[in-house]
C-alpha cells in the first residue's frame, strides 16, 4: 500500500463528539431504559409489601406507570440531545438529571391527580399524594443516577473503540512500501515513450490508490468501488512482476452496491502478492472468488506461496490484525476474517453481512 504523506482531515473534525450521552432516540438505547424500567418494577412488587390486591393487576398498573415515565423521559432527552451534547459532562449530566427529575414529579403528579378525578383506585389515597410524588422521584432519582453513569461508562468504551479502529486505519495506511512507488513510477516512465496510453493508465490506477491511502476510516465506500481499486493495483503490480503475475477474478456474483469500509481488501490482495508472488520465482495465480450465501458475502483470496522453510520471517500479520479488528468495528459479530494456511497457499476468506440478499 502507498504511504500517505499527510493526515486527511475528515469533515466533522471540528464538530463536537457526544462522548457521555447516548441517542436516547435509537431504539437500542430505548430497549435498555425500559428494560431496566421493567426491573424495577419486578424488585418492587417481588418485595414484601401489601398483598390484599392480587399481584397481576398490580404488575399491570406499576408497569404501564414506569414504562410512561421512562419513554417519556427518553423522549426528553431525545428532543434536548442536540443542546446537551453541546454541553461539557458534569453540566450535561447535572441538567439531564434535573430533567428526569422534573419530568417524574409533573407525571407522577399528573397521573396521580387523572387517578382520583376518574375514581380508578389504581394510586393510593388522596391523603397521601406527596408520599406517592416523592416516592416516584426517589426512584427515578436512584434509577437515573444508575443510568446515566452505565451510558456514560457505555459511551467512554465505544469512543475507546472508535480510538482503536481509527488508530488501526492509520496504522494500515502508514505501512510502507517505498519500492512499490519507485517501481511503478520507472515503469511509467518507461512506458511513456513507447504507450502513452497504457502509462496514462497506470497512472490513473496510482492516482486512485493515492487517493484512498489519504482516506480516513469514517469514509464509507461499496463493494464494486474495492473490487475495482484491487483491480487497479494488480495492473501496477503487473507491470512489475510482468508474466509472473496471473489474475484469476470470479465476482460477478457479488453486491457492487454493498457498502464497506474503505480500502479492507486491497491489503489482503497486497499481501497476496508481497508475500506469495513476489516469493516465487516462477509466479503464480491471485485468486479472488466470491459468491452469496444465506444472507452473507464470501470473498477468498487465496495466492500460492514458498515452502514454510523458505518463507520470509516478517509478514502479513499486521494487515490481518488490522483487517480483522476494522471488520469486528464495521460488523461486530456478523463480519470475520477467516485464514487458511496449506503447505504451498496462504488463503483469507472474509464473510461479511448482505445488506440486500434478496437482490
Amino acid at each position: 500500500m502507498i504511504r500517505p504523506t499527510a493526515a486527511a482531515q475528515s469533515p466533522n473534525a471540528n464538530v463536537p463528539v457526544p462522548y457521555w450521552l447516548p441517542d436516547f432516540c435509537s431504539l437500542p438505547v430505548l430497549f435498555a431504559v425500559m428494560v431496566v424500567a421493567e426491573l424495577l418494577v419486578l424488585v418492587i412488587l417481588i418485595a414484601p409489601s401489601d398483598e390484599t390486591r392480587p399481584l397481576l393487576p398490580r404488575l399491570t398498573t406499576a408497569s404501564v406507570f414506569v414504562q410512561w415515565l421512562a419513554l417519556l423521559c427518553a423522549v426528553c432527552l431525545c428532543k434536548l440531545g442536540p443542546q446537551l451534547k453541546r454541553l461539557a459532562p458534569l453540566p450535561g449530566v447535572l441538567i439531564a438529571y434535573v430533567l428526569l427529575l422534573l419530568v417524574t414529579v409533573l407525571g407522577s403528579t399528573l397521573v396521580f391527580s387523572i387517578d382520583h378525578q376518574l375514581r380508578l383506585g389504581l394510586t393510593l389515597p388522596q391523603q397521601f399524594e406527596g408520599r406517592f410524588v416523592w416516592r416516584s422521584a426517589a426512584l427515578c432519582a436512584l434509577i437515573g443516577a444508575a443510568l446515566l453513569r452505565y451510558f456514560y461508562v457505555l459511551e467512554q468504551w465505544r469512543a475507546r473503540v472508535r480510538a482503536e479502529a481509527k488508530a488501526r486505519f492509520e496504522a494500515l495506511q502508514a505501512r510502507i512500501r517505498p519500492h512499490f512507488l519507485f517501481n511503478s513510477m520507472n515503469a511509467i516512465a518507461s512506458l511513456i515513450p513507447l504507450r502513452p496510453a497504457e502509462a496514462e493508465r497506470a497512472v490513473e490506477n496510482l492516482s486512485d490508490l493515492f487517493r484512498a491511502a489519504l482516506g480516513d476510516d469514517s469514509a464509507r465506500s461499496t463493494l464494486g468501488a474495492e473490487l475495482d481499486l484491487v483491480r487497479r493495483y494488480l495492473d501496477l503490480e503487473k507491470l512489475r512482476l510482468g508474466e509472473r503475475l496471473h489474475v484469476d477474478m470470479a465476482v460477478d456474483d457479488l453486491p457492487p452496491d454493498l457498502p464497506l469500509p474503505s480500502l479492507l481488501l486491497q491489503p489482503l490482495v497486497e499481501n497476496a502478492v508481497y508475500h506469495g508472488i513476489q516469493q516465487l520465482p516462477e509466479g503464480g495465480t491471485v485468486s479472488i472468488h466470491g459468491r452469496r450465501e444465506s444472507g452473507r458475502i464470501q470473498i477468498a483470496i487465496r495466492n500460492p506461496c514458498p515452502p514454510a522453510a523458505a518463507r520470509v520471517a516478517a509478514g502479513n500479520g499486521m494487515a490481518l490484525a488490522n483487517t480483522r479488528s476494522r471488520i469486528e468495528y464495521h460488523f461486530g459479530a456478523r463480519g470475520t476474517l477467516q485464514v487458511d494456511v496449506g503447505a504451498d497457499y496462504f488463503e483469507c476468506i472474509l464473510r461479511l453481512p448482505d445488506e440486500n440478499p434478496d437482490r
